[in-house]
């Protein structure tokens, strides 16, 4: 690996960011600075802490915590979604499901990579 892009968490998780970015600026207006922000942001914080944490590589330990970061940030991501849609923020079912299906696939992605970081 030469690049945290070579990363098939990272890219998974940066393009989710980017979608849910837009997504979010399409929320009702009193939800766009609120949850709308937290969504952004704990999105955001996945793909950013997979970056941090590749930097930091040569630091096993810092590898291995910044990648719950980035797990806890999906897990926090998932949360903010289940919110908006439960509210009725977030009306569109099917823009709903593809965002929960993917969280859900990178949680899991992040959860072996973290084994295997700590196991190598």
């Amino acid at each position: 690996m030469q690049s945290y892009k070579d990363l098939e968490i990272y890219q998974l998780a940066h393009p989710l960011a980017v979608e849910v970015h837009k997504m979010s600026l399409a929320l009702p207006k009193h939800e766009l600075y609120e949850a709308g922000s937290q969504v952004r942001r704990s999105s955001q914080a996945i793909s950013a802490n997979i970056v941090e944490g590749f930097g930091r590589k040569r630091y096993k330990n810092d590898y291995v915590k910044f990648l719950v970061y980035a797990h806890s940030s999906c897990n926090e991501t998932i949360e903010h979604l289940e919110l908006l849609y439960k509210s009725g923020s977030l009306k569109d079912k099917n823009r709903y499901n593809h965002f929960m299906e993917n969280y859900d696939k990178l949680g899991r992605k992040l959860n072996k990579f973290i084994d295997a970081v700590e196991k190598g």
